[in-house]
């Protein structure tokens, strides 16, 4: 404990037996109150003032409860007042129940001592019976001790008041009502409280323990409870006696008879002339209730109401919004061949931890042909059904353009396309990754979103640093619709790790630092990836972050044994200069992945030969794939398929001409080439042989591949 700094206030350890002879002359006792520890030290005067035993004196509780309640609130308001203020001392007269059920007055000046630091650490009192010294004033005592204690009263309400606006849910309403700083100070030795549901009254609060009636948890509005008649009615019900008590509801009496019931009040709680439920306050040092008294309790239970009902229809729209959203989340998550995968969703905290906020976060898994998988993640602005409304468009749209083929890239920019041409003033962050299992090679763009992680096979795990480009909806507004494609080989064992930023953002602390602590986190957790998913929603959880968490974990398989190699693929639209840049994107990005040797630039030249064709001498649109062949030696195929049943044929190019060498160079660069007839449409291929050069190295992970626009490539780290 620290130094008091007030050592002379402090009384010998044998004070108590020894009362000084001149206060018990004046029946005056003496008290230390040790403020830390909450024991209190009395004289036998003061014992017999109070009319305790000694084993009752050290625990100010036992003499809490020879005050009457409403004498509590004189003498808690005048402590806490002087603790607070930084006063020497304080003076309150107050009365005290002896056993025998009489009253006598009594007066206490207290002298606080501090430590060095002004913090109050016990109170060493004087305390005297003031009964006599009141005489015939004790009656304008009695009325002036009324009348403030129903000042306190009035204070207590508008206190109950001002907490309760701050109330959101339902449980939020109850603790306030509950709290014993709070409305029991108006002098209640009971309370219960009961809502309106479907024609009943379900029991939502009662107390203190060991006051609940058994057969009260629901009953009926019609049933012989003062409870029922105060919402049957819309009219308070006030108890003055025992008596009163017993002839009017005899079927509940019995069961409050322990309680030592001598009054109560049932109040309906009433929102524009509906009733939606009651509380009832119940004392025990009290008959009657003054017109004052009955004004403040209806006042307080006005106030009451009022919360109550706008604590409900926010539990309402939160039902609403959550259902909302978990409808717009998947369900369920496919099972990828070829990969683990992990979701985690976790709602934020709101109003320092009382419940759970909804918005716009949101994770989704598409598998793709050919053994590709798109992951998703992102986060619609806000914090309300509106937020969880779009982020369910988003997720939905962005599922269909994946799913039509369209190159990532191109995903992302009718996305923006989408959420721009809404009715709303939202914007979103998001990423899209789509991996190809089989080879690795991983495709990731990236719209205002934070960048991914990727832990090794080794435990490692750092940050990939993607190029991205503006969040989705205002790229769309500022017409910056380019998303350059970040390409990286995600080896066998490796995570991808894709989250929100709820879980890397905490107050204060830079974005960057929130990264590292996560990628510490992610290196140190365990292996598995539900179980990794499941720390890491714990760690979020223990944070109490005050923004959703989205996450989403895919760690490629080991191959089980040697497989085929793997294919890309992308669709090219005629007149659509975009979606051809895409398509050379996408085999620079195969061939620097797969590792080809010396051959990159043949096999992307035949590949754009190949495309050229296709768009210039047929009327629909090309399908462009790039696949490694595995067996006697390691091959790479280009195909280029197209709905023209139209053979391609050689042409002759004369000296001047700028055309109808196509063909000659894929017959010149290519090891075989040829064309397969399909159904509706035709395919021409080539392949060429390539060993995967000892001296590739995608990279520890943290390196991607990104082409711009103008179709030269280059690396970023």
């Amino acid at each position: 404990m620290a130094d008091r700094g007030a050592s002379a206030l402090s009384l010998p350890d044998d004070w108590p037996d020894h009362p000084d002879p001149i206060l018990a002359l004046n029946r005056m006792g003496r008290f230390d109150w040790d403020l830390d520890t909450r024991v209190m030290l009395m004289d036998a005067q003061a014992r017999d003032i109070f009319d305790l035993r000694p084993d009752e004196s050290e625990a100010p509780d036992v003499l809490v409860t020879r005050i009457p309640p409403a004498e509590t609130v004189r003498l808690d308001i005048a402590v806490s007042q002087a603790l607070k203020d930084g006063s020497e001392n304080y003076g309150v007269y107050f009365r005290v129940r002896r056993r025998d059920g009489t009253l006598r007055w009594t007066h206490v000046r207290g002298y606080i001592g501090r430590d060095a630091t002004g913090l109050p650490r016990h109170i060493l009192g004087i305390v005297r019976d003031a009964t006599e010294e009141l005489g015939d004033g004790g009656a304008r005592g009695e009325q002036a001790s009324q009348e403030d204690a129903l000042r306190q009263q009035t204070n207590i309400v508008q206190l109950t008041t001002a907490a309760l606006a701050h109330a959101r849910t339902v449980q939020d309403v109850i603790d306030v009502v509950k709290d014993t700083h709070g409305l029991t100070l108006l002098g209640a030795t009971s309370l219960v409280m009961g809502l309106v549901e479907a024609g009943r009254i379900r029991l939502v609060a009662e107390g203190p323990v060991g006051s609940f009636v058994p057969g009260t948890r629901i009953t009926r509005i019609d049933e012989q409870y003062p409870m029922s008649e105060a919402v049957r009615t819309l009219s308070p019900r006030f108890i003055e006696s025992p008596e009163e008590f017993a002839e009017r509801y005899p079927v509940l009496w019995p069961h409050l008879a322990d309680l030592h019931i001598t009054s109560a009040a049932y109040l309906p709680l009433i929102v524009q002339t509906r009733p939606i439920g009651a509380m009832g306050l119940l004392y025990s040092d009290r008959r009657g209730f003054t017109p004052e008294e009955r004004n403040i309790l209806v006042a307080l239970c006005s106030s009451i109401a009022q919360s109550m009902q706008r604590a409900m229809f926010y539990e309402q729209e939160m039902d609403l919004a959550q259902g909302l959203q978990q409808a717009m989340l998947p369900r369920t998550i496919p099972s990828v061949p070829g990969a683990d995968v992990a979701v985690r969703y976790r709602a934020a905290s709101i109003g320092g931890g009382l419940g759970r906020d909804i918005g716009g976060d949101w994770y989704d898994l598409i598998p793709l042909p050919g053994g590709r998988v798109g992951a998703v993640i992102g986060d619609v602005q806000g914090h309300d059904t509106h937020a969880a409304a779009v982020m369910g468009q988003l997720r939905i749209v962005l599922r269909a353009y994946a799913a039509e083929g369209h190159p990532p890239a191109t995903v992302m920019a009718r996305a923006s396309v989408f959420l721009h041409e809404l009715d709303t003033d939202r914007s979103a962050t998001c990423l899209y990754a789509e991996a190809d299992l089989s080879t690795g090679v991983l495709q990731m763009v990236r719209a205002g979103h934070i960048d991914p992680l990727v832990r090794r096979a080794d435990g490692v795990c750092h940050r990939v640093h993607v190029p991205g480009g503006l969040p989705l909806g205002l790229s769309a507004e500022f017409d910056r619709l380019e998303y350059p494609v970040g390409t990286m080989e995600l080896d066998p064992g490796n995570v991808l790790l894709l989250c929100t930023d709820g879980l890397v953002e905490e107050p204060g602390a830079d974005l960057d630092d929130g990264i590292g602590t996560l990628s510490a986190l992610v290196t140190t957790g365990p292996e598995d990836v539900r179980e990794l998913a499941d720390r890491l929603i714990d760690v979020a959880e223990e944070r109490g972050v005050d923004d959703d968490v989205a996450l989403l974990l895919l760690r490629r398989r080991p191959p089980d044994s040697p497989r085929a190699g793997g294919r890309l693929q992308q669709h090219v639209a005629p007149g659509d200069p975009e979606a051809l840049t895409e398509a050379r994107r996408m085999v620079r990005a195969g061939v620097g992945a797969w590792g080809t040797g010396n051959r990159a630039d043949e096999i992307e030249l035949v590949a754009d030969e190949l495309i050229t064709n296709a768009l210039m001498h047929t009327e629909g649109s090309a399908v462009v794939t790039l696949r490694v062949l595995t067996g006697g030696e390691r091959r790479l195929r280009v195909e280029v398929a197209d709905s023209s049943s139209a053979l391609p044929r050689r042409r002759e190019a004369g000296e001047s001409g700028v055309s109808g060498r196509g063909l000659l160079l894929v017959e010149l660069l290519a090891d075989e080439w040829g064309v397969e007839a399909r159904g509706g449409g035709k395919c021409v291929w080539c392949e060429f042989s390539v060993t995967k050069t000892s001296g590739h190295d995608p990279g520890d992970g943290a390196r991607v591949a990104d082409a711009d626009a103008d179709g030269t490539g280059r690396g970023s780290r």
